[in-house]
């Protein structure tokens, strides 16, 4: 499975950016595809995640300002992100995962892309 993201930029802050994420390689094993960040300095940490059925989670600190989505049919998942601060100031990073029979949890990571919140 290869992920590909974009969409990252620099944005004031209350401004809004929009990330997607192109997944393309082995995708019927993918179970769930989100993004997470890393801050300089800081842990890589979950943002939102989306599985198949649609079900989605946030990180507590996004709820209500980010929303992820999917397109299945184009093999993508978008992070709508708005009323941004500059907390939200980190590389990005699609994750996806696969639950294989006999290899347990598979992750897939596509390469970062930098968002900027300017305060």
């Amino acid at each position: 499975v290869q992920l590909q993201a974009s969409g990252g930029g620099l944005v004031q802050a209350g401004g809004s950016l929009r990330l997607s994420c192109a997944a393309s390689g082995s995708i019927e094993r993918i179970n769930a595809m989100g993004w997470y960040r890393q801050a300089p300095g800081k842990e890589r940490e979950s943002v939102a995640f989306i599985t198949n059925g649609g079900n989605t989670n946030y990180r507590d600190s996004v709820k209500g300002r980010f929303t992820i989505s999917r397109n299945n049919a184009k093999n993508m998942v978008y992070l709508q992100m708005n009323n941004m601060g500059p907390d939200d100031t980190a590389v990005y990073y699609c994750h996806a995962f696969a639950l294989v029979i006999g290899l347990g949890k598979i992750d897939y990571w596509g390469r970062g892309t930098q968002v900027t919140v300017s305060s």
